[in-house]
């Protein structure tokens, strides 16, 4: 009897301890920062903008979160030659967390506060192996207009069934993406872009002056357009404009 009341009451004082002990440690709660909230969660929370010739970055509600300032941006978005540069202090800035700048001549990685963290150096930069990707889709002209052909599908150019999309176009670029059977097209009539599917089905109206044909909805699902051919702003695949 004695035992067990001296084996409970060991097991009582660990009990309480353990209690008290757990009171008393800190519970660590992650801040999101209000101006990095998304409202559309398939593009990113900061989306370089031009301004008077120069680079900042506005969140999706338009606030500028970091200033105009530089002669050049990119995403926030990995860089695979830090990734896998000789020098492992410097790797961690290869990572989405960072975007790419210029300013004065000098690369920069900078994070969401603005904060330029590493100077690029051409010592720090590795090797990088990425993969070629066969496209499914080209574009394919004929009688002077453009089309879509799917390779393994396609061998006569006399068989308009054979088209994916029948040459009715003035221009098409299929753009690169992660969905190789469903990509993104930029395509051009009546002297004016928009964006299309290997369906044909309008994704983007044809009301710009041009859609620039770069990794922006590789990187972002983002369309890079003008209505004046100067000046460049974001379009979602809404037609949404950043």
């Amino acid at each position: 009897m004695k035992y067990l009341f001296s084996l409970f009451f060991c097991c009582f004082v660990v009990l309480v301890f353990a209690q008290k002990k757990n009171l008393h440690q800190k519970t660590v709660v992650v801040k999101t920062n209000p101006d990095l909230v998304k409202i559309n969660d398939s593009i990113p929370a900061l989306i370089p903008q031009k301004n008077n010739g120069k680079y900042g970055f506005i969140n999706q509600k338009g606030k500028v979160i970091i200033a105009h300032q530089y002669s050049n941006v990119g995403f926030f978005t990995e860089d695979c030659n830090l990734l896998n540069s000789p020098n492992e202090k410097v790797r961690k800035y290869g990572s989405n967390k960072y975007a790419s700048v210029r300013i004065n001549n000098l690369d920069f990685r900078i994070d969401r506060s603005g904060k330029r963290v590493y100077l690029y150096k051409n010592s720090d930069l590795g090797k990088c192996s990425l993969p070629y990707v066969t496209q499914l889709f080209h574009a394919y002209i004929l009688n002077n207009s453009y089309g879509i052909i799917e390779d393994s599908k396609f061998e006569n150019p006399g068989d308009y069934r054979q088209f994916t999309i029948y040459p009715q176009y003035n221009y098409l670029h299929i753009l690169e993406g992660d969905d190789l059977k469903n990509p993104m097209i930029v395509a051009s009539k009546n002297n004016k872009f928009g964006v299309i599917d290997v369906n044909n089905k309008v994704i983007i109206p044809f009301e710009y002056n041009d859609i620039k044909r770069n990794f922006s909805w590789k990187f972002a699902r983002l369309f890079e357009v003008t209505k004046d051919g100067k000046n460049y702003f974001y379009i979602d695949v809404n037609n949404n404009a950043y």
